[in-house]
């Protein structure tokens, strides 16, 4: 028997899975907790095998919630259950340990499906998410192909970045000015055609400047 805890604020929620899965033979729900106290606060004391986390709860992070419970539980597998549907939202889901992303318009069948896939060892992303995961890597695709190359002064700014440096501390660590740093960091941006720091470091790691 699977045992599945569900996390949303929203009860409806709750109540619609349970609903969707009562004539499942092989899954039980567990619980419906309200935010992210009241999920450690069950996992404590009642092992589960999949969580289904929304990622916005009253209380916490949901991104940072499952950082938390895969710390705490490495056999636990963590579906995002949400109606955020962002190709950097589910890439820092997986990254915290997430074993999967389901969007809160998905049908029976494919939660089952998610359940049976990830309850395999397997990595799930609805049809949607997956779309725009293809989006993502093509724009960064396309954005490393064009990409210019970069000063030594350059490239170092961009390895201290991606090992989470900050503006100030990157300008201890080199003997230059926080203004300076922000100037070059502004000029990266503005060579490699991107908004955000995010962007840059995704464009770095694919010409392996990192």
């Amino acid at each position: 028997m699977i045992s599945l805890l569900i996390v949303d604020d929203h009860p409806l929620v709750g109540n619609g899975i349970a609903m969707m899965l009562q004539d499942v033979q092989d899954v039980q729900i567990a619980a419906v907790c309200k935010n992210g106290q009241e999920t450690l606060n069950y996992l404590a004391s009642h092992p589960v095998d999949i969580i289904l986390l929304d990622i916005n709860l009253p209380d916490t992070d949901g991104l940072q919630l499952c950082g938390t419970i895969r710390q705490q539980n490495k056999a636990v597998r963590i579906l995002a259950l949400t109606s955020t549907n962002e190709a950097g939202i589910i890439t820092q889901f997986l990254a915290q340990g997430g074993n999967g992303y389901l969007l809160k318009n998905m049908e029976r069948d494919e939660l089952l499906t998610a359940i049976d896939e990830v309850m395999n060892g397997r990595i799930f992303l609805s049809s949607e998410s997956n779309q725009k995961i293809l989006e993502q890597y093509r724009s960064v695709k396309e954005a490393v192909q064009q990409a210019p190359i970069l000063t030594r002064r350059e490239k170092e700014i961009v390895r201290l970045l991606y090992e989470g440096l900050t503006g100030p501390q990157i300008a201890e660590r080199l003997f230059l000015s926080p203004y300076t740093v922000e100037t070059h960091r502004k000029n990266l941006m503005q060579k490699l055609n991107v908004n955000n720091t995010q962007q840059l470091l995704k464009i770095a790691v694919a010409n392996k400047w990192v």
